[in-house]
């Protein structure tokens, strides 16, 4: 049964300094820009949308525009698994050799579907990176194919973070296995259905849908440090020069490697359909509390990582699927940021405020950690956390 969601707009707050970085930011209406909604529980606050979806078309982002969500897809995929240990298919508990053939069997022994879920496997990214072509359009099940050649890891599991993106693929596969059902449809049933997400949907490059952003990139522009992944960008076509002079190159499908991917961050959706998410996940709608809690358990300490700097900051834990922050002075919180090709995302929620954070971009030359940090300033300003 989806759930059918009415927001209601008439607590708007005003947000001074939030909403002047907004504009800051977002300022011209033929540049990539941004959705941003800031809400308590059902009641959104605030809510601006700014800049382009399509360079080419000039076509204006607004509430219905779907942002490539990056590695906020990997909640969707976590949950799905907790969803299928609810109903007794399988057990995070599982030894992942359960799930997998011609890998090293001494090697993978003691690695957990919980490991997986919570980048704690020690599991190497390796994918082949000889062939580009093969790195712009490899498949979830493509990208895996690389865990025949491993033969040690860089820790024992359970002990250290290290954040990747290929064992969110064994759990693509782990989802069909267990389910019966392509990856694709299992998520549709359980995951946009049941929260009432119309506008989500998986990346198929043969797919078309309506207004689906393409995600940019600055000729010239510093990316920032917050960011999943350091692969190196590569232009190969004519900028588009927005009124300020600014040169923007398309940098989705095509252009950028591992895009094709769903279960570690293929999802498109919407700055709505993902408050929709919150709302369901965090009341029962998705899965049960028990297991909510432990996803949003610090299961791995991502502070201090050796082996990773990817949101490696001071109180900083991974569940499963979900960062937890517990700044001092802070209720804590629940997040998830996403890179992929020009997008950014950050989606976050303070649990005992049910207080819901989303900044979807179709660009990445900003420092998102600035603007989540002056958020939250003002949010806690206002007494909201």
């Amino acid at each position: 049964m989806s759930l059918l969601l009415c927001f209601a707009c008439s607590n708007q707050v005003e947000f001074k300094r939030i909403d002047a970085e907004f504009k800051h930011r977002y300022n011209l209406t033929d540049a990539p820009g941004a959705a941003i909604i800031i809400a308590k529980g059902d009641s959104i606050l605030y809510e601006q949308y700014a800049g382009v979806a399509d360079c080419l078309s000039g076509q204006a982002i607004d509430s219905l525009t779907r942002f490539n969500i990056a590695s906020i897809s990997k909640q969707l995929t976590s949950v799905s698994i907790l969803s299928l240990q609810n109903e007794g298919r399988l057990n995070i508990d599982d030894r992942i050799l359960k799930y997998l053939q011609n890998v090293d069997t001494i090697v993978f022994k003691d690695v957990k579907l919980k490991h997986l879920m919570s980048h704690s496997s020690g599991i190497p990214d390796s994918r082949p990176r000889n062939d580009r072509e093969w790195m712009l359009k490899a498949t979830d099940e493509e990208s895996i194919l690389y865990l025949d050649s491993v033969h040690s890891l860089h820790f024992t599991p359970g002990t250290a973070y290290e954040y990747i993106n290929p064992t969110f693929q064994i759990l693509y596969s782990i989802i069909q296995q267990k389910s019966g059902h392509s990856f694709v449809d299992f998520q549709q049933e359980n995951i946009f259905d049941k929260a009432g997400m119309c506008n989500s949907f998986y990346f198929d490059c043969n797919a078309h849908h309506d207004n689906v952003a393409h995600g940019y990139v600055c000729e010239g522009a510093e990316e920032s440090d917050d960011r999943d992944t350091s692969k190196p960008t590569i232009f190969s076509d004519k900028p588009i020069i927005d009124s300020s002079g600014k040169k923007w190159h398309e940098y989705d499908y095509g252009e950028e490697t591992f895009f094709a991917t769903k279960a570690d961050g293929g999802c498109y959706s919407t700055a709505r359909d993902l408050l929709k998410w919150n709302i369901a996940l965090n009341s029962g709608k998705i899965i049960p509390q028990n297991l909510l809690d432990s996803a949003y358990s610090k299961f791995t300490v991502v502070s201090g990582s050796d082996f990773c700097n990817y949101q490696n900051r001071p109180n900083t834990f991974y569940g499963f699927g979900f960062f937890i922050d517990s700044t001092p002075g802070f209720p804590t919180k629940i997040y998830h940021t996403g890179d992929n090709g020009g997008f950014q995302a950050y989606l976050a929620y303070y649990l005992e405020q049910k207080i819901s954070i989303i900044i979807l971009e179709n660009r990445n030359d900003y420092d998102r950690w600035d603007f989540v940090k002056l958020i939250d300033a003002e949010l806690r300003e206002k007494g909201l956390i």
